[in-house]
């Protein structure tokens, strides 16, 4: 592996602030969640194949695989439907706090599709996660159905990621994102005309976005999801993997920063609130920690 620089490291921390600005840009769109996917993971896809064109990157991937990407791609669209739906029925802060419930989630779905027995301590730190969010229910309970689809959306996170994990032993990462991002936006094609149709009732199927709706999709689809995929990969030949979910662990305590900057009293919450996610954010960073040395322990 390549020697990281300081620079190296401080851009790993701007993209996870990028990531962490993701729910704001959401927030501040006219059109619902499910349209608003729909047009990120359109532009996103273009994106990047005009990128992989000029790049000379790999787009044809075996028939099983592109299968198998297509149902991820389908994961990946209800995990952003639900992170955006959750930031505007509660708060962006709110949605935040349950999005940092993903490494725990994945620290239970990982060992069921490598055929593993979940850890000790990996229950004991699922407990400690709990109570965190037993603490912001109990001091934000006007929040709870927000806070509920927002850990639904780290579920869904932790799956697609967990599967993204074996795809990149075999296929090149733009590949799959590409697959996975034009899944996405044909299963939302396919998937909203039904849900408006017969679930809300509504007149009006697709939403057409507001010009200033076009420039923040640019900004989701360009810079937070193209951009910082592509740094993020690139990082990963010079920075270990360790270091790098470590730091992408800090995206919730961005996010909710930024949300008190830019928000201001509609984003402050009660001290159970912090409390609640000070709890679930050190139980998620001390996650990693404690593999790691239990690794070092097997080892020895």
């Amino acid at each position: 592996m390549e020697t990281a620089s300081v620079k190296d490291y401080l851009k790993l921390h701007l993209i996870v602030f990028i990531w962490g600005f993701t729910a704001i840009l959401g927030n501040e769109m006219t059109i619902e969640s499910t349209d608003l996917v729909l047009y990120r993971t359109a532009l996103a896809s273009v994106i990047l194949a005009v990128l992989m064109k000029i790049r000379k990157r790999v787009f044809i991937l075996p028939r099983k695989a592109v299968g198998y990407l297509f149902l991820t791609g389908l994961v990946v669209a209800a995990h952003w439907v639900t992170f955006f739906e959750s930031a505007r029925i509660s708060t962006v802060s709110v949605c935040l706090a349950g999005m940092a419930t993903t490494t725990f989630w994945t620290s239970l779905i990982e060992p069921l599709f490598k055929k593993q027995r979940v850890q000790a301590f990996q229950v004991l730190l699922g407990l400690v996660v709990i109570f965190g969010l037993y603490l912001i229910f109990k001091f934000e309970f006007n929040h709870a159905e927000g806070l509920a689809l927002a850990m639904v959306s780290a579920f869904l996170a932790a799956l697609f990621g967990v599967l993204n994990s074996k795809f990149t032993v075999k296929y090149p990462a733009y590949g799959i994102t590409l697959y996975e991002m034009s899944a996405a936006a044909i299963g939302l094609l396919v998937f909203i005309p039904i849900y408006k149709s017969f679930v809300l009732e509504a007149d009006v199927i697709y939403q057409l976005p507001t010009t200033r709706d076009w420039f923040l999709l640019l900004l989701l689809s360009g810079i937070c999801t193209v951009y910082a995929f592509s740094e993020s990969v690139e990082l990963m030949k010079r920075i270990t993997a360790f270091v790098v979910s470590l730091t992408v662990n800090l995206e919730p305590v961005y996010g909710i920063l930024l949300a008190l900057t830019i928000y201001g009293e509609e984003e402050m919450m009660s001290g159970g609130f912090y409390w609640g996610t000070l709890i679930i954010v050190m139980a998620v960073l001390s996650y990693p920690v404690a593999r790691r040395i239990k690794r070092n322990r097997e080892s020895v």
